[in-house]
């Protein structure tokens, strides 16, 4: 598998007419590598630094319904790396990523939730000590190199905006780990824009959520020499996390159905779909009219399969 730079992923628009506001897609689960998304956008500036730095096996954390672990396991191994994989017992379970995931022959290690970070230093500490050169991922990709994917992410929109003689108003996605909305938000600041930028949590809670975004921003910001920006720069929404990560109701179930049929895109319930659904719910409560709203599908097309029983009964 060849990591290099891709084109830029199309933008076109939707047939959602929510209080009249006109409503855009940027498909970055067609990125061309391991069924795409923004986990595959980050993994390409991973993997070159990874090639860079020589280093021999990867080492990574996330769930079972993971995108980023699926992700990484399918690259490491078309690269002939070994990767080890720490994942919380808590949300064991077998779905599309995980199997795939088994097929690349990724090494999973189960612990509990509050043994993560000892597990993973342990493993590192291990592979070290056999003669290895392990390369650290966090989950979800989080990092400068993270943030940096959606900076670029950001430059395809200025440009597709350029070209179409248009602007958004708002940009809808999902956030989860931080580092999509803090590429986001960077590219914004420096850029000048005058924009909306809406994280529509997928798992966490405020104010730890909004300020994991604020921290990578902020990071990133002092990577470049440029001045700190406070929380009021962060819209990090909570409001429609329900019980948790993986969690969604019948709602969420009738948004992915409603857009599959009308717009032939497949969302799921643990990333896309739930975001949309909160999109479509927070453009209700904030009486949002009138404006061009751009939503970022960050992949997971494969989970949308496992969700398939429940939206043919929907």
């Amino acid at each position: 598998m060849e990591i290099e730079r891709f084109n830029a992923t199309p933008i076109h628009r939707l047939s959602e007419k929510l209080n009249n506001n006109h409503f855009y897609i940027k498909r970055d689960d067609l990125i061309p590598i391991s069924f795409g998304g923004n986990k595959a956008r980050k993994a390409v500036l991973f993997f070159q630094d990874i090639m860079f730095k020589g280093a021999d096996c990867v080492v990574t954390y996330g769930s079972s319904s993971s995108n980023h672990c699926r992700i990484i396991s399918n690259i490491a191994a078309s690269k002939g790396l070994q990767c080890y994989i720490i994942s919380p017992s808590e949300t064991s379970q077998t779905t599309s990523n995980s199997k795939m995931i088994k097929l690349f022959e990724a090494e999973v290690i189960r612990c509990p939730i509050s043994e993560v970070s000892k597990t993973i230093s342990k493993k590192i500490e291990e592979l070290k000590n056999q003669g290895y050169n392990p390369y650290f991922i966090q989950g979800g990709g989080h990092g400068n190199l993270g943030t940096q994917a959606y900076v670029d992410a950001y430059k395809e929109i200025k440009e597709y905006e350029n070209n179409k003689y248009l602007c958004f108003d708002y940009i809808f996605h999902t956030s989860g780990t931080g580092t999509t909305q803090a590429g986001l938000v960077c590219g914004q600041i420096l850029n000048r824009d005058n924009r909306k930028i809406i994280g529509i949590s997928n798992a966490r809670r405020n104010p730890y959520g909004r300020q994991v975004v604020l921290d990578s921003v902020n990071s990133y910001l002092n990577s470049l020499e440029k001045e700190h920006v406070t929380i009021d720069n962060i819209n990090f929404i909570d409001d429609f996390v329900l019980d948790g990560y993986g969690s969604y109701n019948k709602d969420i179930l009738h948004t992915i159905k409603q857009v599959l049929l009308h717009d032939g895109i497949p969302l799921d319930t643990t990333y896309t779909g739930k975001a949309y659904w909160g999109m479509q719910e927070y453009i209700k409560n904030n009486q949002i009219i009138n404006k061009n709203i751009l939503f970022i599908h960050t992949g997971g097309t494969p989970l949308f399969f496992d969700d398939l029983g429940e939206l043919i009964n929907e």
